[in-house]
């Protein structure tokens, strides 16, 4: 914290309470029938003694502090950290669905199975699949649960398949997955228009190759336009292709993974259809699958009969659980609400504001910054700041910056394939003056590099905290007061 902001340890006097609790109405026992000596604490519990008016003003100006998409812009590229609209949370504030218990009877919570099976139904109409979980909380929990039922999948039919290909713009969570996976990763170059280089997927797919792992649009914000030969190309070879829904926000309406030949798909609730993921928030990445994968997704799927929904446990093909009880339920709801609020006109019209936004910002910014792939986009594009790095500023203080100007930096140095990447999508949420803010911020950090580079390489200069050093923060981190030390000077 800069110098006058005082830790909450510091703060505070002895005998100060900021709650009140009636008196204790049965008789306390001796601490150590509760508790093992080894277990007990041998210091007293250092902790801070305030009014309850002094944690509110602590805690409310420490969220004053934080960034969010409220506040202001946020084109955090690959993450579709949109605004959502708040009639979302409300439904998920719903006593009947809040004050749920997962371990109640499934008679006494068919509201909520059957709210997860519309959703479900929503979903496999807007992606082409035919049956979807939702045990997964977070898209890489999706993809490590995809792999795990394309494994058991060849498996059931004596196949020992263990390859799985990656291109070399994917996100990085499709090797870690499939690594964590037991799998060997083969990587995949790209070609010079950003897509799969054909020639070279052809060579590496083989009868060892257990999927291809692919989201359309990538990385880049392009289209994969060959993807049908992508398709039957993994298909011949009794592959699978795998899709990694987390670009799903640029083609809904226009375009389903089922159709282009997709076998298994996660999506990303907790982005695509409402509650963004920032700041460890819950998460929830269900994965669909063709038919003939069905058998092996996790148990239970909600099923329905004429008695009502229930979760149905009898999958003996199944890989079993991969999540306690049914994932994030609060994050569907959410998305429900989300899907039905809009509809499907709704949901197209998200994906083609989405996309007019990209390619309105990459139109006006590749005029200041360089644009390696100078094509139409969908939903994102990325830029590169080479020439600003030949005037003495990287793309990480082109971004540190933005901040500066109340907005949020795009994602910096990914793609790996584009050097001194920005990755910029705006989101079908913005409008056009907010995006016109964003242009000229952009713009006229690119002057100041050339009047006064230090002030640029230094910054932010407005935020609580200034520049960290980045190294010493990840590889010595102190995130716990300390009597003992002092506390840090700026």
């Amino acid at each position: 914290m800069k110098k006058g902001k005082a830790l909450i340890f510091e703060m505070g006097h002895a005998g100060r309470r900021g709650y009140s609790l009636p008196p204790l109405d049965v008789p306390p026992k001796p601490l150590a029938e509760l508790l093992p000596q080894e277990l007990a604490r041998q210091l007293p519990l250092e902790i801070p003694e305030l009014s309850e008016g002094e944690i509110v003003r602590h805690y409310t100006n420490l969220s004053r502090s934080n960034f969010a998409v409220d506040l202001g812009f946020y084109p955090l590229g690959s993450c579709t950290m949109k605004y959502n609209p708040k009639i979302n949370e409300e439904a998920a504030g719903l006593p009947g669905f809040a004050f749920l218990h997962p371990c109640q009877d499934g008679s006494t919570v068919q509201g909520a199975l059957e709210l997860i099976h519309r959703t479900e139904e929503c979903l496999k109409e807007i992606t082409g699949m035919a049956r979807f979980t939702f045990q997964p909380v977070a898209g890489a929990h999706g993809e490590i649960t995809g792999l795990l039922v394309i494994q058991a999948y060849h498996r059931a039919r004596g196949e020992d398949r263990r390859r799985v290909l990656v291109p070399d713009s994917a996100h990085g969570t499709n090797p870690a997955t499939a690594a964590m996976a037991g799998c060997e990763v083969v990587q995949i170059p790209s070609d010079a228009r950003g897509m799969v280089d054909l020639a070279a997927l052809q060579k590496a797919v083989d009868e060892h190759t257990a999927a291809l792992m692919l989201t359309n649009p990538n990385t880049l914000g392009l289209f994969e336009e060959d993807i049908l030969e992508i398709s039957r190309l993994v298909h011949a070879a009794g592959g699978l292709l795998y899709y990694d829904g987390a670009n799903l926000n640029a083609i809904m309406g226009y375009a389903r993974p089922g159709d282009m030949g997709f076998d298994v798909v996660h999506l990303n609730l907790h982005k695509t259809f409402s509650a963004p993921h920032g700041g460890g928030g819950p998460g929830s990445g269900p994965l669909g699958v063709r038919e003939e994968l069905a058998p092996f997704l996790p148990l239970p799927v909600v099923e329905a009969n004429e008695n009502g929904y229930y979760l149905d446990y009898e999958r003996p093909l199944s890989i079993g659980k991969v999540h306690s009880f049914y994932g994030n339920f609060a994050v569907i709801v959410k998305a429900y609400t989300y899907i039905r609020m809009l509809g499907a006109d709704g949901l197209k019209q998200v994906s083609t504001d989405a996309v007019i936004n990209a390619n309105y910002l990459m139109s006006r910014l590749k005029q200041t910054y360089h644009l390696p792939y100078d094509r139409l986009c969908k939903h994102e594009f990325v830029l590169s700041a080479v020439k600003q790095k030949k005037k003495g500023a990287a793309a990480a203080d082109v971004a540190k910056a933005l901040l500066d100007y109340g907005m949020h930096p795009p994602t910096v140095y990914f793609p790996l394939i584009v050097e001194e990447a920005l990755m910029v999508e705006p989101t079908e949420t913005e409008s056009k003056e907010t995006l016109d803010q964003f242009i000229a911020a952009m713009e006229e950090i690119d002057r100041r590099i050339g009047e006064n580079l230090t002030e640029i390489t230094r910054a932010p200069h407005s935020t609580p905290v200034g520049r960290l050093d980045e190294v010493k923060a990840a590889r010595q981190p102190r995130v716990r007061w300390s009597r003992e030390k002092d506390r840090e000077k700026d």
